[in-house]
């Protein structure tokens, strides 16, 4: 398995920084977990893609992705800085239910989640939601657009059966603001439960 990395230059990480939290990018097979790294990483980020073959051929639903070649098959590690002080460290996961044994590992020690969402292929994301559930791990839903049809957030919302309490919004993977502003969406999410817990003592 080769470890590949893009061309961006890798950026020091700040000698400011004391804060690193982890967050999972999750989601069903080719929904854009490795786009959005690749997108928002500051560094050059640590991809395990590998092409496709014929070995994945009545196993891996690519039903909806079918100009897709290559798939991840471990995770994507990427890194961003949202201040001076705090980092992010970034997973993305691999989409295939054949290496979903390796999401539980992935979720050790993570803060938050990002659920990615191809409207063409919904049900694809409720192994996700349910793990996240059945981790108690806060999450946000992010609809990454990839020109289908055109659904209300609302529809997304009670199709995916999501409380009125989780941030669901809309995102271009392949747009390094757009992947940003989904990440602090989820800082700005997990800093809000951290509060509300705070108060609650």
């Amino acid at each position: 398995m080769d470890l590949k990395t893009s061309d961006r230059v890798t950026a020091p990480l700040r000698s400011t920084a004391s804060n690193g939290l982890k967050i999972v990018i999750v989601g069903g097979f080719g929904v854009g977990k490795t786009t959005m790294v690749r997108s928002v990483s500051e560094i050059r980020p640590l991809s395990t893609e590998e092409v496709m073959t014929r070995a994945g051929v009545g196993i891996d639903d690519a039903a909806g992705v079918r100009d897709k070649t290559t798939t991840t098959v471990a995770f994507d590690f990427g890194r961003i800085s949202l201040n001076d002080q705090m980092v992010l460290y970034l997973f993305g996961a691999p989409g295939q239910q054949r290496f979903w044994f390796l999401w539980d590992r992935l979720f050790s020690g993570t803060l938050g989640a990002v659920v990615l969402v191809d409207t063409r292929r919904v049900e694809d994301s409720w192994y996700a939601i349910d793990r996240l559930e059945h981790h108690g791990m806060p999450f946000i839903v992010a609809r990454n657009d990839f020109g289908g049809p055109a659904y209300r957030l609302e529809d997304i919302r009670k199709a995916l059966d999501l409380s009125e309490d989780i941030p669901l919004i809309d995102c271009d993977a392949r747009e390094r603001d757009s992947s940003k502003k989904v990440l602090i969406t989820l800082v700005n999410h997990l800093y809000s439960l951290s509060t509300a817990q705070t108060g609650d003592r």
